[in-house]
């Protein structure tokens, strides 16, 4: 691409007309100003003659990086194109526009500066004609001038609900004059100072990835399950290492085919990454390739979804080779299809939500190298179901029962695999604690006599488990498939309870074999109100309560499984 490339509308335009606005690439401005008056009068005298917008974007050395026919809107530069700068900065770039009605910039226009954290947006109104005399002096092209910048914290706090200069502060009319002598370093070293001092003040005690959630009500959801949703989408945020800056929703029947939701959303979330300095946008559901990638090019910053928030959280977990293969397996057949359009801008190696993993192929790797890799992967775990197919064999020869305990993410198995049997496992108030299944004995009465049998913690269930994620856990869910009967714990403190249950029950369902006995467990008994208490006890009358952290009703469920399994 050249270096004297015109943006924006260039139709009609004569080559006499292109050659003079590639002119202004030549054009070198002041360090320590916003624009000379000489540079103002030409951008001006060609807006006068084509008649349109003008802008030309000038960085901190003072050279013309870009020219366009349009407004700051129409010509700005894309957001992945930017220099990479934080909330404490901006962007070092300025823009010099010119705009045919001798009004202050109008909000599209500054939502333009803000969404390129431009250092300063100056505007430059035009008289309509060219230099003449008037009472003994001479005017030229520019009327007037605006100069518009960012506003910091604590001026936008000043401002009301329904001012739309909150993110925003704009000079009155200036003469050229003046506007050509003020001092523009002073100004945005000011101003980036104040941004500085925000941004240590929001650091303060804060390690975590900043993280913009985006959730989306459509028509087949209930306000209860869209809440519920977006609450599970912050939880995994949360125990991924990120943390929730700001929540934006919408609202539309289906989603937009393009982008998820409408374009003024898009720039909300935008000016929402700028201002609060979020370095990550996460979605309740799941993105295509191409909706991920439009995102990105529109917002600057990474946008992932639903599931590859869950896989990165998978990453994380897996600490057996067992685990970390299935992980693996998972994020590149996750992967394959986003590999276009994924370049450098976009890498996922240096850290942070959604980067992590074992293997850290690189989104540029190829794609043959990659699929060879997921060959090698599946190979390897048919080994691993082979494996574990030997070793059900074995204890099934013993003659030993087995119960699996299944349930929704954070229901408390480990917990209360860890009480029945004393076991060791890794238990957190965490989404997806514990990714490696683990088996213990345990004693249960059966006909007046204690009994082993063989419990076994799998991994958590989630609503809308991703494919990939099934399908690499194939050989673990097995587990589930190979049982006697199942464990099935429910966390009754969540509010979404009854959505889990039937989220666990349609996993279930679309297992190939399904142990015919199963028990519903309903945990966090010490967290519950008698209203859900009652309701619980009502609708499921065979299930049995506890509270596997206080150690209640572990007795009777021991009882309960003796008695299923006598039953077998």
């Amino acid at each position: 691409m050249s270096i004297e490339q015109i943006h924006g509308n260039l139709k009609g335009l004569k080559s006499s007309q292109i050659k003079q606005l590639k002119k202004l690439y030549h054009q070198n401005q002041p360090r320590d100003l916003a624009t000379t008056p000489e540079f103002a009068q030409r951008i001006a005298a060609i807006s006068t003659e084509i008649n349109q917008a003008v802008s030309a974007y000038i960085n901190r050395r003072g050279q013309v990086i870009r020219v366009g026919v349009g407004n700051p809107r129409q010509t700005q530069i894309p957001p992945l194109e930017l220099p990479r700068y934080g909330a404490k900065r901006l962007s070092g770039i300025r823009c010099v526009t010119t705009a045919l009605k001798s009004e202050p910039p109008n909000k599209p226009t500054l939502t333009a500066m803000v969404l390129q954290r431009l250092d300063a947006l100056v505007t430059l109104t035009l008289t309509g004609s060219g230099f003449q005399r008037r009472g003994g002096g001479a005017t030229g092209y520019v009327e007037s001038a605006y100069l518009a910048h960012l506003a910091p914290e604590f001026d936008r706090a000043a401002a009301t609900e329904n001012d739309e200069g909150m993110y925003w502060t704009i000079s009155p009319p200036l003469s050229l004059d003046i506007l050509t002598k003020q001092d523009f370093l002073n100004l945005v070293e000011g101003l980036e100072e104040e941004f500085e001092r925000e941004y240590v003040a929001q650091q303060v005690d804060s390690s975590h990835q900043r993280v913009v959630v985006v959730g989306l009500m459509t028509a087949d959801l209930s306000l209860q399950q869209f809440e519920a949703g977006l609450a599970e989408v912050t939880r995994l945020v949360d125990t991924a290492g990120g943390e929730v800056l700001q929540t934006i929703t919408q609202r539309r029947s289906r989603p937009h085919p393009q982008t998820v939701i409408g374009a003024g959303k898009v720039e909300e979330i935008a000016i929402a990454v700028q201002t609060v300095g979020a370095s990550l946008v996460t979605f309740d559901q799941d993105l295509s390739p191409a909706q991920a990638r439009n995102l990105e090019q529109q917002i600057g910053v990474r946008v992932i979804d639903r599931t590859e928030l869950i896989l990165d959280i998978f990453a994380q977990r897996a600490r057996s080779r067992a685990g970390k293969l299935q992980v693996e397996l998972a994020q590149l057949e996750y992967l394959l299809p986003r590999l276009v359009g994924r370049g450098e801008a976009m890498s996922r190696l240096g850290g942070g939500i959604g980067t992590r993993g074992p293997g850290e192929t690189k989104l540029e790797t190829e794609r043959r190298r990659i699929q060879k890799r997921v060959s090698r992967l599946q190979q390897e775990v048919n080994q691993l179901q082979s494996h574990r197919s030997r070793m059900r064999q074995q204890r099934q020869k013993q003659e030993v029962p087995t119960v699996a305990v299944v349930g929704y993410t954070n229901a408390g198995k480990s917990t209360l695999l860890n009480h029945l049997t004393n076991a060791d496992i890794y238990a957190e108030d965490q989404l997806f604690a514990t990714l490696d299944p683990t088996t213990r004995r345990l004693s249960v009465p059966i006909q007046e006599e204690l009994q082993t049998v063989l419990l076994t913690d799998t991994v958590g269930f989630i609503r809308e488990l991703p494919p990939s994620l099934i399908d690499a856990f194939r050989a673990t869910l097995e587990e589930v498939s190979e049982a006697d009967a199942i464990l099935h714990v429910v966390d009754l403190s969540h509010p979404a309870w009854k959505s889990q249950i039937q989220s666990v029950s349609q996993i279930l369902e679309e297992m190939p074999i399904t142990p015919p006995d199963s028990l519903l467990v309903f945990n966090k008994l010490d967290q519950v109100d008698n209203e859900t208490l009652t309701e619980a006890k009502d609708s499921f009358p065979s299930a049995v309560f506890i509270s596997a952290q206080k150690r209640l009703g572990l007795e009777t469920l021991r009882e309960k499984i003796g008695k299923m399994i006598e039953n077998i």
